[in-house]
């Protein structure tokens, strides 16, 4: 089983499938396996069943383990993001192309010394070119409409933020504001797997346009899951995914 689907607020529905726990040093996760088109495929929920756990006690490391032990080298994710960028308003799709972190006290990798010893991971490149442009291609035979590429804040979450915080991000360049896809996105590269997210605009920022609390969060996830799965299936299923045409296998300088 080489592919994987990572979704968070409003996870997917994906018909008949099969559980599988996977216990790893960092705790055990729970992921769901179904056969889609001849294949196998596995989906995580983020925030774990019946959306459980906050975005800041997210076990990601355990995630993103599990999924490397399953021998997935392809993933496909969903962020629910809020837009400080006036051009992406709600129930538009974004991909992501970078990040800025945000977060605060969340463990940032698997490399802490000891056994593991100390790596770096290199940024130059978060999210795979080649999942991405396979993504593009696929949206145009689904019909998702895309909106563009992103800068994704990462903030630590589980408040929103202030409206003299999203300043500062848009000032930073920032175009989306979520609490999940950090250090989900680093420790997928740090583990050598190809990682993509996607972000479904749920919310102006606040201080952008209303309040945060007006929006139907929820709803919008419903609207825009079914065709952003199936775009991610259609993708994952296409003959152009090899780790040969991106660097993410090989982003890791161990000391």
């Amino acid at each position: 089983m080489e592919k994987a689907i990572i979704g968070g607020t409003g996870v997917y529905e994906i018909g008949k499938s099969s559980q599988q726990e996977i216990k790893t040093e960092y705790g055990r996760v729970i992921v769901d396996i179904a056969k889609i088109n001849g294949e196998e495929i596995a989906f995580l929920a983020r925030h774990g069943k019946g959306h459980s756990v906050p975005p800041h006690l997210i076990n990601y490391r355990a995630n993103m383990r599990a999924l490397r032990d399953l021998g997935i080298k392809y993933i496909y994710a969903t962020c629910a993001v809020g837009s400080c960028n006036e051009s992406f308003v709600p129930s538009d799709v974004v991909v992501l192309k970078d990040f800025i972190d945000f977060t605060k006290v969340r463990p940032l990798t698997f490399y802490e010394g000891s056994k593991n010893g100390v790596a770096h991971v290199t940024m130059d490149a978060p999210y795979c070119p080649n999942l991405r442009e396979t993504f593009f291609k696929c949206a145009q035979k689904t019909g998702l409409q895309i909106k563009g590429h992103a800068v994704y804040v990462s903030t630590e979450g589980p408040r929103f933020e202030t409206a003299h915080e999203i300043k500062m991000y848009k000032m930073l360049g920032g175009d989306v504001v979520g609490m999940t896809n950090v250090p989900e996105v680093v420790l997928a590269k740090e583990l050598g797997m190809c990682y993509q997210a996607v972000g479904i605009i749920t919310n102006w920022c606040t201080g952008i346009k209303g309040d945060v609390i007006d929006h139907d969060i929820k709803g919008i996830m419903e609207k825009n899951k079914a065709l952003v799965t199936e775009t991610f299936i259609l993708a994952l299923n296409s003959e152009k995914l090899s780790q040969y045409a991106c660097k993410c296998k090989a982003s890791l300088l161990k000391l």
